[in-house]
């Protein structure tokens, strides 16, 4: 695999264990039924330590989606034919990834999860946060498919190129097979001279 696949792959890696980290609160308003007051407050206090957190995470996760995002553009700009597809694809998957996340996840954190109001895990959910918690773990899934993507196109075109460098190197072999056998061939042919 090469340096700029495996940069792909650990960068796609690192951020779906990211957005893994996100099932504790996800879990319990995506695949729970029904969601319960007390799911809704569990997944929302979740949410509130992310958005009182240090800067500094979302610093470092930017700095990781850039160095992913420049890997796939410098190697889609080689402009071979299984770069443009397998690499056209991940570059929509993974910029589809990044928009939903830093321009829909993040605002909605930062602005319904700053401060929660006083409540008790069996008091009633407001509305106005009910919304917002669905929609966040409705993004992340959708973010998490979407990355789950970009590994499956960059396995794909790993697979391509290993295929492409063992054809070749198969002809190779053969052309030299034949080659050596050309050459007995002729030698056979050639008539021996006796004084």
């Amino acid at each position: 695999m090469g340096l700029r696949s495996t940069v792909v792959f650990c960068v796609t890696s690192f951020l779906l264990g990211s957005l893994f980290t996100h099932w504790i609160a996800d879990s319990l308003t995506l695949w729970k039924s029904p969601v319960t007051d007390e799911h809704l407050w569990t997944a929302a206090l979740y949410y509130s330590s992310l958005a009182k957190a240090t800067p500094l995470i979302l610093y470092f996760l930017a700095a990781v989606v850039a160095i992913g995002a420049v890997t796939i553009l410098w190697s889609f700009g080689d402009g071979q034919a299984g770069n443009l597809m397998f690499d056209g694809g991940s570059i929509f998957l993974f910029g589809t990834t990044v928009v939903l996340y830093f321009y829909s996840v993040i605002p909605i954190i930062l602005a319904k999860f700053s401060t929660l109001p006083q409540h008790q895990l069996r008091d009633p959910f407001p509305g106005s946060l009910r919304s917002a918690t669905l929609d966040l773990a409705s993004n992340h899934l959708m973010c998490s498919v979407a990355l789950t993507g970009v590994l499956i196109l960059q396995a794909g075109r790993f697979w391509v190129e290993r295929s492409s460098i063992d054809d070749i190197a198969t002809e190779t072999e053969l052309r030299r097979e034949a080659a050596l056998l050309k050459g007995k061939q002729s030698r056979a042919r050639t008539p021996e001279i006796t004084s």
